[in-house]
């Protein structure tokens, strides 16, 4: 293994190149990514780079000199558009072909956008470093009547970060309630009452019919004036890239435990990444930083495995993430369903400060926390352990007490 190709030039894909090299793998490293940064730290796009409290060189996710100890071959404002497993070559977009030994595929994912979006004035979506810069030019100075369709985790951390610059915000969700998918109906309406406590107007269960002008339709005929309309309701792997290239692709590269893709050393990492976690024996593919980040480290260190011809090793962690909104964090570890058993073991809703359990058939799922870190981090080596349900209502009365 000479030559090892990273494509995507953000977190998963430098955790990567910084593992190979901490392994002394001193062959080369070509990373290829479609923006023309260097990889940078995504989660304050939606908060302090958006606010203005930083500017776009503190969020850097390594110093300069960091990054030339790497010794990395930079391949930056080019977009991979093919892949042929047999010739072991990636297609740049700008015609050239890049061959390689070892392969990380570590694209993330695409922001999804409405019909009809751009026929708003000021419509923007929220994914990278340019986007942050753009939409921060139109709110900074507050004043504006800023619409976001989607309630998910960047769409209230827009919300939030619109409403601390005396922005007039509404935030549009299809669902009952914010964050159903991660956070389920009943937690999900508490934090929507956080931000009704600092102004914003949440709709729930609300369908949008048209885009217009500086005006969004909904179904009921209710029309919401918008000078700035933020659209974030979700994305989707970037994978079309990989047409043809033999990969099952099905919501993401399909990989096996070891993050591999089923051909000699290739391995996907981060938002493009689905795999089975057998730990909640569920095929799962992450969004969140801090998979994309062991997810890197876990395929660098795979791929010196298969060069030395030794076993790979299998990817099966908690997930977990946070959220900033106001001066709340939010956390979850743990792997939510739509039918968990919810429990509040402390706290108050009603005090924007608590912690609930999730649980399902009989075992813990997940836990969530707002303002509680020291309730929500021991749980981790319990998931780990499988612990039922019961038993973490026992461990959450001794935290507590």
């Amino acid at each position: 293994m000479e030559h090892v190709v990273i494509v995507g030039a953000s977190l998963a894909g430098l955790r990567a190149a910084e593992t190979l090299r901490g392994a002394d793998f001193d062959g080369r490293i070509t990373m290829i990514g479609g923006e023309t940064h260097h990889p940078y730290d995504r989660p304050p796009l939606s908060k302090r780079l958006l606010s203005g409290e930083w500017e776009p060189d503190r969020i850097a996710l390594r110093k300069p000199d960091q990054m030339d100890g790497l010794d990395l071959t930079w391949r930056t404002g080019a977009r991979a558009v093919g892949l042929d497993v047999e010739s072991r070559t990636v297609l740049v977009g700008d015609g050239t072909h890049v061959e390689f030994d070892g392969l990380v595929i570590a694209t993330g994912a695409d922001p999804r956008t409405l019909p009809g979006q751009h026929a708003h004035d000021s419509a923007h979506v929220l994914r990278t470093l340019d986007d942050s810069l753009a939409l921060r030019a139109e709110i900074a100075d507050g004043g504006k009547r800023v619409v976001v369709i989607g309630a998910g985790f960047i769409g209230l951390e827009v919300a939030a970060t619109a409403r601390g610059l005396g922005n007039e915000v509404t935030v549009l969700e299809g669902a009952p309630a914010p964050l159903m998918r991660g956070l389920g109906a009943e937690m999900g309406a508490a934090v929507a009452a956080m931000h009704d406590d600092h102004g914003v107007d949440v709709r729930c269960g609300v369908s949008v019919a048209a885009i217009a002008g500086r005006h969004v339709e909904l179904a009921d005929g209710t029309t919401v004036d918008a000078d700035v309309l933020v659209v974030g309701i979700g994305v989707s792997p970037a994978v079309d890239w990989l047409d043809g290239s033999g990969l099952t692709i099905h919501d993401g590269v399909v990989c096996g435990p070891d993050l591999g893709v089923g051909h000699d050393g290739i391995f996907a990492a981060g938002d493009v990444a689905r795999w089975h976690n057998p730990l909640f024996d569920e095929a799962m593919r992450v969004e969140h930083w801090t998979n994309a980040a062991e997810q890197g480290a876990i395929v660098g260190s795979n791929l010196i495995a298969w060069r030395d011809g030794e076993p790979t090793r299998a990817y099966e962690p908690v997930p977990f993430f946070w959220s900033e909104q106001y001066h709340h964090r939010i956390q979850f570890l743990g792997r939510p369903a739509g039918d968990d058993e919810v429990c509040a073991v402390a706290g108050s809703v009603d005090d924007r400060k608590f912690a609930a359990l999730y649980g399902s058939g009989g075992r813990l799922r997940g836990v969530l926390g707002l303002d509680m870190p020291r309730l929500v981090m021991p749980f981790r080596k319990h998931l780990e352990q499988r612990i039922s349900f019961d038993d973490a209502v026992d461990v959450a009365a001794e935290l507590t007490s």
